[in-house]
């Protein structure tokens, strides 16, 4: 039988596969068949058996970096009073009771917490500081509402008590809110609610940027009026404003250089947002220009500007005192 002449099929690239190599060499502490693997297990074992490291590794399961914590004797206590709502108290083991930490213990009872018992290393841990007396509590996030529920609920609140008999109570129940531009301390946070509850106000407008949240600091200050008072959290302030605006509201900005007092612009008895801005640089320009009235707080030459929380409580005092009296008149 005659052959085929022409090119023969050769083995070029018919053995390729068995002439690649198999990588890099492992690092002698991977291979385990090597001394290096055995030592770098057993350091990895003195390691886990590390007290200080056992104890961070325990208390990152029951915290994060998000956690808002509330630590030392007074503090605890006095958030549990005010009711800052709370999710578990950590006491240390061998704690040296006092009349503080026994109250501590009976409020953080009544109210349901977990109560957990950690040595020091993990209580340090938990509270990121060695000053916590011993005991920590844990806070929940505070529950903001949306605007849009704010504002329905105020006006609804508002057409109910039109066909009320008492003019005082129709002009009690028209809506206000007040708003904060860069207040950024959440202790003034926390007076400026408390101010907002005691005169009747629907609820306090904040930015997402550049604001203070309501922490358990505000909390405290607000002495429990958080727990009552609803708070809204919006992109942005001016745009919150202007829309508020198309629904019948008018917005009066607080600030040294207005051309009006405060309970005398005009829109003390109409739906009303007070905007309120930080003790330094007041309200920003963009809000300002948002609003229908620029007032003032007559004071001495001698202080130069307001406390925030100070200044809002004299405003809505004032807005209460005009709605009186239009309601008397």
């Amino acid at each position: 039988m005659a052959m085929k002449k022409g090119p023969t099929k050769g083995s070029g690239g018919k053995h390729r596969n068995k002439l690649k190599g198999k990588g890099p060499t492992p690092k002698a502490e991977d291979r385990v068949y090597h001394k290096a693997y055995r030592a770098k297990k057993a350091a990895d074992r003195r390691k886990m058996a590390d007290p200080r490291l056992a104890a961070r590794r325990r208390a990152a399961k029951f915290t994060s970096d998000s956690d808002d914590l509330v630590i030392g004797r007074n503090a605890v206590l006095e958030a549990l009073r005010v009711g800052v709502p709370s999710s578990t108290l950590y006491v240390a083991t061998r704690i040296e009771h006092d009349d503080r930490t026994r109250d501590i213990v009976r409020l953080a009872g009544q109210r349901g917490l977990n109560l957990l018992e950690a040595d020091r290393l993990e209580m340090d841990r938990i509270a990121r500081s060695s000053n916590h007396q011993g005991v920590v509590l844990k806070v929940q996030p505070f529950e903001y509402s949306s605007l849009h529920d704010l504002v329905e609920r105020a006006d609804k609140k508002a057409k109910a008590m039109e066909a009320a008999n008492s003019a005082s109570a129709r002009m009690a129940a028209r809506p206000l809110f007040i708003a904060l531009d860069g207040v950024t301390d959440p202790q003034n946070l926390g007076a400026v609610i408390r101010s907002a509850a005691a005169f009747g106000a629907n609820g306090v407008i904040l930015p997402e940027r550049r604001s203070a949240s309501v922490t358990a600091a505000a909390w405290k200050v607000s002495a429990g009026a958080a727990a009552h008072m609803p708070v809204a959290r919006v992109v942005n302030l001016t745009k919150a404003i202007e829309s508020m605006k198309e629904r019948g509201y008018y917005a009066v900005a607080l600030d040294g250089g207005g051309d009006k007092l405060v309970g005398e612009t005009g829109f003390e008895t109409d739906p009303l947002i007070v905007v309120l801005g930080s003790e330094g640089k007041g309200v920003s320009r963009l809000v300002r220009e948002a609003c229908d009235a620029v007032a003032g707080i007559p004071i001495s030459d001698m202080v130069e500007s307001l406390n925030a929380s100070v200044a809002a409580g004299i405003s809505l005092y004032a807005v209460a005192r005009a709605r009186r009296e239009a309601a008397a008149n």
